[in-house]
């Protein structure tokens, strides 16, 4: 499995391995409770944003992890038919830094490349207790978590589509696309995203920041009024 290739995709898809820096934190101390790191996560993302409003900053930050681990899952299944095992006892995390120096593994087994494979890793093993230690810090809906959930992993497939095209690699884009069909056919991401272009059916809030506009797949054809809470 060659990490440098799969980076390649994009920044998004890039993953360290080997020992953690200062400051990396095993994911499995923040889902059994050790949450101050996600606080000061999405603290710190209030602050780059400009925003009052906490659970809109809490939003933008599950937005960006969430496409962090189904790139580096689905990047690696879709190139090389295999993925790291992303065990939260071996990836460690530093909330403090951007992809692609937040995330670091430090033991590099591998695990055969089927969807069910990829839920199990990055579904029930990240954002499920992502969700958790998130709606405890923060009064956000799940519903617009999974609807995260669902965008990041359109995203990962868009660039891994692009990526294949540019290399004339067809296998890697339809590797992609079935696997991520057989992950959206799981009831929490099933409707999250709909049409060829897989367009999100809700919205992340980055509309509410100031200055904030819509995403590209964004649910609104234009910014509704603040009083809206989808």
């Amino acid at each position: 499995m060659d990490l440098d290739e799969v980076a390649s995709v994009g920044g998004f898809f890039a993953l360290r391995t080997g020992e953690p820096g200062e400051g990396h934190m095993p994911l499995a101390r923040l889902y059994a409770g050790d949450t101050a790191p996600l606080t000061a996560r999405v603290d710190t993302v209030a602050a780059r944003l400009r925003t009052p409003e906490r659970r809109v900053a809490a939003s933008v930050a599950h937005l960006g992890f969430a496409a962090r681990l189904w790139s580096v899952a689905l990047g690696c299944a879709a190139l090389h038919g295999e993925l790291p095992d992303l065990d939260p006892t071996l990836l460690h995390w530093d909330p403090r830094l951007s992809a692609p120096d937040d995330l670091c593994l430090t033991a590099t087994r591998t695990v055969p490349a089927a969807a069910a494979t990829v839920r199990e890793v990055v579904q029930y093993g990240h954002l499920v207790p992502l969700a958790d230690a998130l709606t405890g810090d923060t009064r956000i809906s799940r519903q617009l978590l999974w609807g995260n959930a669902g965008s990041a992993l359109a995203g990962a497939v868009r660039e891994l589509r692009a990526w294949a095209g540019r290399g004339g690699r067809t296998d890697v884009a339809e590797r992609a696309s079935a696997l991520a069909a057989g992950l959206f056919s799981h009831p929490d991401l099933s409707g999250t995203v709909e049409g060829p272009a897989m367009r999100r059916r809700t919205c992340c809030l980055y509309y509410r920041c100031p200055g904030g506009g819509l995403c590209g797949d964004c649910v609104f054809d234009r910014p509704p009024q603040h009083g809206s809470m989808r």
